[in-house]
């Protein structure tokens, strides 16, 4: 195998859309639960629905990276362990794996969602800003040690 494999790690606001359309405009293929779920009718706060796409989108990436593409994951890998899953999978395999941590201070968190709102076109996902607070409480920021388990992040225009 000669793919790719991006991670990025982040809440809502962070940036991750904005990085993984920049590989996507060098060659990489985008994986967004919520356009996929909003493009399929379905609630982007569904949680059932949620599971369904990001089993699809992972079985897509699977076979993608297997003909040789980079994937970008923009899920947010909140939790440790779906980072160490997708990082075992990877390695298993040869294939280079990197994770992206986007953060940013909570109230530039709201800002950045709230202004995303309001510019909206139809069909794109409407955030909670209410919601940021508390989906920064859940996130497990990887620490140095994590960090130095994945390959080196490359810049999307390589």
């Amino acid at each position: 195998m000669s793919g790719r494999l991006v991670l990025l790690c982040g809440i809502a606001g962070a940036g991750k859309t904005t990085l993984a359309k920049q590989f996507e405009t060098h060659g990489a293929m985008r994986m967004c639960p919520d356009e996929w779920l909003v493009a399929l009718g379905f609630d982007i706060y569904d949680p059932e629905a949620r599971r369904s796409i990001r089993e699809l989108q992972w079985d897509l990436t699977q076979a993608l990276i297997s003909r040789g593409l980079t994937v970008v994951d923009e899920s947010g890998m909140w939790q440790r362990a779906e980072r160490d899953l997708r990082r075992t999978w990877a390695r298993e395999r040869g294939v280079p794996v990197e994770l992206h941590f986007l953060d940013a201070p909570v109230h530039e968190l709201i800002r950045r969602v709230t202004a995303r709102n309001r510019g909206l076109a139809e069909g794109e996902p409407h955030i909670e800003p209410a919601l940021v607070e508390f989906w920064n409480d859940q996130l497990e920021r990887p620490d140095t040690d994590e960090l130095a388990l994945f390959d080196p992040p490359t810049d999307p225009q390589r």
